[in-house]
């Protein structure tokens, strides 16, 4: 391996630590990946290369939230066979989680080559302004809703809110947490609603994107970064979820709004 081609490996490597450590918290992984690539001179990354990187971070949440998904899965099948009450909380939380995913859904289909074609580090320090303000107004929002307290308006609400979150600068985990707090539901609820958003919105983008994955030019000589980023957005996404768990535990969402701040106003200042 060249020096050139060392030197782009470790490139990646840190445009995968960015991505795999802003998924999950309030501040635009999107935006971020698009700063990193700017200051180490690589460019925009390109499709396959976030579809490789948000199927990591898909990864490291399904494995956190597996026991979830799992009783999900199940108890809402044994619902539909039983009709059980004890089935139903967990049946009518899986239903909100689908009708939450449409909105995004919907629009990332319809607006995905506009949002890509209008976005510079103006756009991106404005949304991470809009991000940062609207963290600070739920601040101090303690919400009494849990699993089995949601409605058909909450979910279509956050739902809503996932998907504003397709502009970069507008986080995705950021928006729906707030999004969910603002409806009234806990933190804890509202944390874990937030993910289970993610995982079929994002699921969907690699099966649509997997096409272009495949027509890839380049692959056999990006197979080596490309897995390296891999690797590194998986890790990463794993430990900063579990990081982001204690920091909604503890309710301190205030300091992503002094990063959200600091951040735009750097943008608009250097860039």
């Amino acid at each position: 391996m060249g020096d050139l081609d060392f030197i782009y490996l470790v490139k990646m490597i840190i445009i995968g630590l960015v991505q795999g450590f802003t998924e999950p918290i309030p501040v635009s992984s999107s935006g971020h990946v698009m700063i990193a690539s700017e200051i180490l001179g690589l460019g925009e990354q390109g499709f396959t290369f976030a579809i490789l990187t948000n199927t990591a971070s898909l990864f490291a949440i399904v494995f956190i939230y597996r026991q979830d998904i799992a009783r999900l899965i199940v108890n809402t099948i044994n619902f539909l066979k039983t009709r059980e009450e004890r089935y139903k909380s967990d049946f009518r939380f899986a239903l909100f989680v689908v009708i939450g995913t449409i909105p995004a859904g919907v629009l990332g289909v319809l607006l995905s080559d506009f949002i890509a074609d209008n976005v510079s580090m103006t756009t991106i320090a404005v949304m991470l302004f809009v991000t940062g303000i609207a963290l600070w107004l739920i601040r101090n929002m303690k919400g009494v809703k849990d699993d089995s307290d949601l409605t058909f308006k909450d979910a279509l609400l956050v739902g809503l809110g996932q998907a504003v979150a397709l502009t970069p600068g507008i986080s995705r985990s950021g928006a729906t947490i707030i999004s969910a707090i603002a409806v009234g539901m806990k933190q804890e609820t509202a944390l874990r609603f937030s993910f289970m958003l993610y995982i079929p919105v994002s699921l969907g983008g690699v099966i649509l994107g997997f096409s272009d994955f495949m027509d890839e030019p380049n692959k056999a000589d990006l197979a080596v970064p490309y897995l390296t980023a891999f690797i590194a957005t998986l890790v990463m996404t794993y430990f900063a979820l579990k990081w982001f768990m204690g920091i909604m535990k503890h309710g301190k969402l205030v300091y992503f709004t002094y990063y959200c701040f600091i951040v735009g106003i750097l943008l608009l200042i250097f860039f």
